[in-house]
C-alpha cells in the first residue's frame, strides 16, 4: 500500500545549503585556478581568496545546481504523481581544500517502494533529465551569446598580457598536464552558430576560466551520464520501459561489454615497456574481472570476458596503432558494475508503452547523442 512520504526537512535543507557553499568555493578556485588557501594547480602557495573572488564562484553554483535541483524534482515530482513513496533530493557536498574538484557529487533521491509497472519506471526515469535539459538550453544560449571580450582572459592570466590576444601560440607550446574540456554536438552547435563573434570564444585549455560556459558543459555531461542506456541509470529506465525486462537484460551487458572496451582501448599496446606491462596489466585484468563478475553467474564466464575484451583490445592495437579510448569511463563503469548493476528489476505490469511515450524515448536518445561527448575531460 502507497502512502505520503515523510521526509527530513532540516537534512536535506542543509545538505542543499553545504553543496551551494562547496560549488561556490568550487567554481571560484576553477575561475581563477587555484585552491581557496591560495595552492595552484602546480602546488605553489600564493595569496588566499578574497571573499569577493569567492562570490564570483555563485555564477558557476547558482546555474549548474538550477540544472542538478530542476533534474531531481523531475524525478521527485513525476514519482509523487504516482504517489510513489519518494524522498525530497539528497545533495552530496565535496570539497578536498588541496585540489579542484566541483563542489558535489551530484544529488539523488531516494524510492522507498516498488514501482509496479514499465510505465511509471519510464515515467519517472526519462523526467529528470528532460527537465535538467530544458533548463540548460537556455543557460548555454545566455553563456554563448554574452561572452566577455577576448582581454578578459587577463584577468585570470596575467601572465598572458606581455603576449598579447596570440598568447596561445607562446603559452600552449608545452601543454603536458594541462586540463581542456572536450567537445559535444551541442556544444560545436553554440560555437559554431550562435556566437556573434568566433574570437570572442575562449581557448579549449582556458572554457574552465568562464564559469557559466563551465556549469552548461557538466550540466549536459551530467545529463548524458544519467541517459546511459545500462542498468537502473535514467537511460536504463527509459529503455526498459520502452523493450522490456527481458530484452533489456539482454541488451544492457551489452552495451556495458562495449563502454568498458571503449574505455579501456589503448592501455592494452605491443609497444607498452615491460617495465610498465608488468603491473599495469595484471592491474587491469584484476579491473576488469571485478566489473564483470557481477554480470555473469560463475567466474569462468568472467574470466572468458576479459580474456575476450583484452584480446579485442590487443588486436585493434596492432590494426590501429595509437587508438585510444576515454580510461576516464573505467571509473564510472565500476562503480555501475559494483553498485548500481547492469541489470534492471521487473516490474509487476509489464503492459507497452504507448507510441507518445516511445517517441519520448527517442527525443532522450537525441539529447543523449546531442551532449553526450567520447573524451569529456582531458588531460595531456
Amino acid at each position: 500500500m502507497r502512502y505520503k512520504p515523510a521526509n527530513n526537512y532540516t537534512l536535506h535543507i542543509l545538505l542543499f545549503l553545504i553543496t551551494l557553499v562547496t560549488t561556490t568555493i568550487a567554481g571560484a578556485e576553477w575561475l581563477y585556478g587555484r585552491s581557496l588557501f591560495g595552492l595552484t594547480a602546480d602546488y605553489k602557495l600564493v595569496q588566499w581568496m578574497s571573499w569577493q573572488q569567492v562570490q564570483e564562484g555563485l555564477l558557476f553554483s547558482v546555474p549548474f545546481l538550477l540544472v542538478l535541483t530542476c533534474h531531481e524534482f523531475g524525478h521527485y515530482f513525476t514519482a509523487r504523481f504516482y504517489k510513489i513513496n519518494v524522498t525530497l533530493p539528497y545533495y552530496i557536498p565535496i570539497w578536498l581544500g588541496f585540489t579542484s574538484t566541483i563542489g558535489t557529487m551530484g544529488a539523488f533521491i531516494k524510492i522507498r517502494e516498488r514501482i509496479f509497472s514499465k510505465k511509471e519506471f519510464f515515467d519517472v526515469g526519462i523526467a529528470g533529465p528532460l527537465a535538467g535539459f530544458v533548463v540548460a538550453l537556455p543557460l548555454l544560449f545566455y553563456a554563448f551569446t554574452h561572452l566577455p571580450a577576448p582581454e578578459y582572459i587577463f584577468k585570470i592570466h596575467p601572465e598572458y598580457q606581455q603576449y598579447g590576444l596570440n598568447y596561445a601560440n607562446q603559452v600552449y607550446q608545452n601543454t603536458v598536464g594541462s586540463f581542456a574540456l572536450g567537445k559535444n554536438l551541442l556544444f560545436l552547435f553554440f560555437e559554431n552558430y550562435v556566437v556573434s563573434d568566433p574570437s570572442l570564444l575562449p581557448n579549449r585549455y582556458e572554457v574552465i576560466h568562464y564559469p557559466l560556459l563551465f556549469a552548461g558543459y557538466l550540466s549536459l555531461f551530467f545529463t548524458a551520464l544519467n541517459l546511459l542506456p545500462i542498468g537502473q541509470l535514467d537511460g536504463g529506465h527509459i529503455l526498459y520501459g520502452i523493450i522490456g525486462y527481458r530484452n533489456f537484460n539482454r541488451f544492457s551487458p551489452v552495451l556495458f561489454l562495449i563502454f568498458i572496451g571503449y574505455a579501456g582501448l589503448g592501455i592494452i599496446r605491443p609497444d607498452t615497456p615491460l617495465a610498465v606491462a608488468q603491473w599495469l596489466y595484471p592491474g587491469y585484468a584484476i579491473y576488469l574481472f571485478l566489473v564483470f563478475q557481477k554480470m555473469v553467474p560463475q567466474v569462468k564466464y568472467a574470466l572468458m570476458l576479459v580474456l575476450g575484451v583484452i584480446a579485442v583490445q590487443l588486436g585493434l592495437a596492432y590494426l590501429i596503432p595509437g587508438v585510444n579510448g576515454y580510461h576516464g569511463w573505467l571509473v564510472f563503469g565500476f562503480i555501475l558494475a559494483r553498485f548500481l548493476g547492469v541489470f534492471h528489476p521487473p516490474a509487476p505490469n509489464e503492459q507497452p508503452l504507448s507510441w507518445g511515450r516511445k517517441l519520448l524515448g527517442g527525443l532522450a536518445l537525441l539529447v543523449f547523442i546531442l551532449c553526450f561527448s567520447p573524451m569529456p575531460f582531458i588531460i595531456e
